[in-house]
């Protein structure tokens, strides 16, 4: 008998994994046994995932709490379910559907209809992907037609920054020492000087 494991993810810190980890629990998987990632699932370049397959080995077991847990980009879920299952020779169980369990239907007709369901889900989960990014491009988009600034907002002028201004424009003193002044590099003070000036001159 091998070893079970599980493996959890989500794409983002701020993301809840409670429900993936109960999932987990409720297989009774050892917790050192149990791998989690905070991040995008655009590729496999995942610490706990490395690591993880670094521990399987033939005959082990992984649970999965959905494909789309294991990954979002169509190519290489495929590449990694080949590698984990022909290749280090483990089974995997992917919790929400049933149909992915490489422990049953070992037969032809069983391992096709299990690769026809994997090719399906893994394509969704790619294409959900990609849904989510356009629909957050889209989301900036109105939110900087609107006038949202993205970012940190800009640092305040420093209190003397109007009277080196009117020194450096008035030749009194050079670029550096303006800059100095203003305690800004210099191609910030020449900047902030052009957007300062360029403001004012509307009013």
């Amino acid at each position: 008998m091998g070893k079970t494991y599980g493996y959890i993810r989500v794409s983002s810190p701020d993301q809840n994994e409670q429900r993936q980890w109960i999932a987990m629990e409720e297989k009774g998987i050892p917790r050192a046994n149990l791998y989690m990632d905070k991040q995008s699932g655009k590729d496999f370049c995942r610490p706990q995932y490395k690591k993880m397959v670094r521990k399987l080995r033939s005959g082990d077991l992984l649970y999965l709490h959905s494909i789309d847990r294991l990954g979002r980009d169509y190519r290489e879920i495929l590449e990694q379910w080949r590698l984990l299952t022909k290749q280090i020779g483990i089974d995997i169980c992917v919790l929400d559907m049933p149909l992915l369990d490489t422990r049953c239907g070992k037969d032809l007709m069983g391992t096709f209809i299990a690769d026809l369901v994997l090719q399906i889900l893994s394509f969704v989960a790619q294409s959900e992907r990609e849904n989510i990014r356009q629909r957050q491009a889209e989301g900036i988009a109105a939110a900087k037609a609107r006038g949202v600034r993205f970012g940190r907002p800009p640092r305040p002028l420093p209190e003397n920054f109007f009277e080196v201004q009117k020194a450096w424009r008035g030749k009194k003193i050079t670029l550096r020492q303006a800059a100095k002044a203003c305690q800004m590099p210099e191609g910030t003070f020449y900047s902030k000087v052009i957007q300062w000036e360029a403001i004012h001159k509307k009013r």
